[in-house]
């Protein structure tokens, strides 16, 4: 008899620990677009499920690079939120998302990504080693020039548009997100 209670005892303690580390995981996620993002996710399965980002989701469907965004990466995204593509000129998004500018789409979004896990910790460390700046190597091919100013990291694209970072470290099982308020352009 005292060992079925121990047995249920202990069966309650895991219980309880098991539930305190699913609330520690879910109080660790930074809510964006309305929803936990959380860091046992992958950079997909995140991004779905963001208000902010519906267009974003939409635009990585259409240039089929789900499944890579899903991969072990890790990757460093720089994700525009959905008033970030309304600045673009009138009718650009719908151009990028017809099935013939691909490949165009294909490199606007790949610009926005980084390889590794750079937080903005990392980021501002790779700034004050480059004594203001850092480069960065998108997965396009293309650069982006990163700063510190005022307390925020700002991004700046090769055709010298500059986006903020408004809310950083966003971590995911593949990486991590750094939400944006502008789409960032390569050459």
């Amino acid at each position: 008899m005292h060992s079925k209670k121990f047995h249920r005892l202990a069966a309650v303690t895991l219980a309880v620990a098991l539930s305190a580390g699913a609330y520690s995981a879910m109080a660790a996620s930074v809510m964006v677009g309305g929803a936990p993002m959380l860091p046992t996710k992958d950079i997909i399965d995140n991004a779905v499920n963001s208000k902010d980002h519906t267009t974003l989701v939409a635009a990585v469907k259409a240039a089929g690079l789900v499944d890579t965004l899903k991969g072990p990466g890790p990757f460093t995204v720089f994700a525009p939120t959905n008033a970030a593509f309304a600045k673009l000129p009138a009718g650009t998004v719908d151009t990028l998302l017809k099935p013939e500018s691909k490949d165009a789409l294909t490199g606007v979004l790949t610009y926005h990504v980084v390889s590794g896990k750079l937080d903005a910790a990392e980021l501002k460390k790779e700034i004050k080693a480059g004594k203001g700046s850092a480069e960065l190597k998108t997965v396009a091919g293309g650069t982006l020039i990163a700063k510190s100013k005022g307390g925020k990291i700002t991004l700046t694209d090769e055709k010298g548009g500059t986006a903020t970072v408004t809310i950083p470290n966003v971590y995911q099982s593949n990486g991590v997100i750094h939400v944006v308020d502008k789409v960032l352009l390569p050459k």
